[in-house]
């Protein structure tokens, strides 16, 4: 190689790190984290404050929770892009105003849907915005926060970093989405973030490597789904460094196929579940 041809491929290589800058994380590879999703919604409904009391009561290392956006742009928790299968109310939650989000009861469904579950409690539970959630628990607690449908949800990234940087929540938060895109615009604005890429069909065998590889440039692992990963894919995932985050695992018999495989994280609708298991074993 000549000399002007390596300082071309220095060059070439400094742009991309200026472009995508490698993704940082303090979590160490070897601890394996308790991650609530939607809060302890096994038991309580999900995306309340009492499901995120409940995770954190029950020791959760990360509470799981999903981004929309309000009719004036503001972030709301909650999975769904309408409002049906959660409260009493109808349509989309961006044609819908924070006031009108408000006024809806986010927990009698529940007591309905799980009645072994039920709780006086929970009836009339509002739907949270996430800067309350950031209010009410700071840094008591960390976050796995997921960017969904960007497209719908316009400028969703830049609201949550500052959001993130208001209450300093840097080092307690962890991005995640199925958008590639909407992680790769994230990590430029903030590359000190960890962000975990969802993958909705992993490939499997020798064509992981190359979805591997992607992913290492920006994330520091991937979440799965349990039933579309198998043994050979955690470790080739291990292999690499990055951390795996298979979803939603609620079964014992689940939790320990999960762990025997070599995951580094739980995610899971029982955290106290996952407590006894781990507890036992």
């Amino acid at each position: 190689m000549t000399k002007k041809n390596m300082i071309l491929g220095v060059c070439f290589i400094l742009a991309l790190t200026l472009i995508f800058p490698s993704p940082s994380s303090a979590i160490p590879l070897n601890q394996m984290l308790k991650i609530a999703h939607r809060g302890a919604s096994g038991l309580a409904p999900e995306h309340t404050m009492v499901s995120f009391d409940l995770a954190k009561k029950m020791d959760a290392d990360y509470i799981e929770l999903d981004l929309q956006t309000s009719k004036e742009g503001t972030l709301i928790v909650m999975h769904d892009s309408t409002v049906e299968r959660t409260t009493d109310g109808t349509g989309s939650v961006n044609n819908l105003t924070l006031k009108q989000i408000k006024e809806l009861d986010a927990g009698s469904w529940f007591n309905k849907e799980y009645p072994e579950h039920a709780r006086d409690e929970y009836i009339g539970a509002k739907v949270p915005t996430l800067e309350e959630v950031f209010q009410r628990f700071g840094q008591s607690i960390n976050y796995c926060i997921e960017i969904k449908e960007p497209e719908l949800n316009q400028g969703v990234e830049k609201k949550l970093l500052d959001l993130i940087r208001t209450y300093k929540l840097e080092e307690q938060t962890i991005v995640q989405s199925f958008s590639e895109k909407s992680l790769k615009k994230f990590h430029q604005m903030e590359p000190e973030v960890p962000l975990i890429q969802l993958i909705s069909r992993p490939n499997l065998g020798r064509k992981a490597k190359k979805q591997l590889e992607a992913v290492q440039a920006y994330a520091i692992g991937v979440g799965v789904n349990m039933n579309r990963i198998n043994e050979d894919y955690v470790k080739q995932v291990n292999e690499r460094g990055l951390r795996i985050h298979p979803y939603t695992i609620n079964s014992k018999e689940d939790m320990s196929r999960m762990m025997d495989w070599g995951v580094t994280g739980i995610i899971t609708n029982f955290p106290d579940r996952l407590n006894s298991w781990l507890k036992d074993n």
